[in-house]
């Protein structure tokens, strides 16, 4: 029993230290440049080993620098809560649980409906081929200071101590560091394409200017590329990524910036 216990609280320990060197780490934040985060180390990775090159694009400027259309957009499309809650936005949560449960629900229907109808046109083929059923669309409801405390130091995967970490990190970074600069190191890390991280190098890249001369619609389309860079990347006249842009450009002069 008292090696359990001090095995209990030797984890504790560890725990707690943990959690004093990702304080510091963003503490250190308030003046400091983050040189490179854990999503960007693995892709960076990812990319070494299928490719053979290290594709890594990014050019840190700073918050004034930056064109307000990019920020006005990316709180539109991303948070549009950004300078009201403390991190988390309970309400976009519940939301995103809500459309998410829809949206299992009709891939379900829609997976039943067509096993049925492949069933009553071959049995047999039925039986040999089941219908598979299709990818529910899944939306998020993470604010911007919950993705920079999981680009900055955590991994991919889903589970629940991994959330819980990032809970703790998220308030750590609305603790220690002001809303302006949690948009800053945001705009500066998050990727935009394959190797493509930062306003600057997606600026260069898809516009061939500078973030700060950015105009309206240039800064909605990068801001709808968010939660699938790559994917848009490669689909740069996607009807949704244009009318999706449209909408995010009527929606940003009613955000208001840190």
């Amino acid at each position: 029993m008292k090696i359990v216990l001090r095995l209990f609280m030797l984890m504790l320990l560890a725990l707690l230290i943990l959690q004093m060197y990702f304080a510091g780490r963003i503490l250190m934040m308030r003046w400091i440049n983050p040189e490179s985060t854990s999503f960007q180390r693995a892709e960076a990775y990812r990319l070494v080993r299928s490719t053979g090159e290290l594709l890594w694009h990014q050019q840190w400027v700073a918050y004034a620098q930056i064109s307000d259309n990019l920020k006005r957009a990316v709180i539109a499309s991303e948070d549009a809560s950004f300078t009201e809650h403390d991190g988390v936005d309970l309400e976009a949560l519940e939301k995103a649980w809500e459309k998410n449960q829809k949206a299992e629900q009709e891939a379900a229907r829609k997976a039943e409906r067509a096993r049925r109808r492949a069933g009553g046109d071959d049995k047999q083929t039925a039986i040999n081929k089941p219908t598979a059923a299709p990818e529910p669309k899944i939306v998020g409801g993470s604010t911007i200071t919950q993705q920079l405390a999981k680009n900055l130091f955590l991994s991919g995967e889903r589970t629940l101590p991994r959330k819980a970490q990032e809970l703790v990190l998220t308030l750590m970074l609305e603790t220690f560091l002001s809303k302006r600069r949690i948009l800053e190191i945001y705009l500066n890390t998050v990727e935009w394409g394959e190797g493509v991280f930062g306003a600057q190098a997606a600026a260069l890249h898809y516009y061939r200017k500078p973030a700060g001369r950015l105009n309206a619609y240039e800064a909605a389309r990068l801001a709808v590329m968010l939660p699938r860079p790559r994917y848009f990347e490669k689909r740069a006249q996607s009807q949704y990524l244009i009318s999706r842009a449209m909408t995010i450009t009527a929606r940003m002069q009613a955000v208001d910036l840190p």
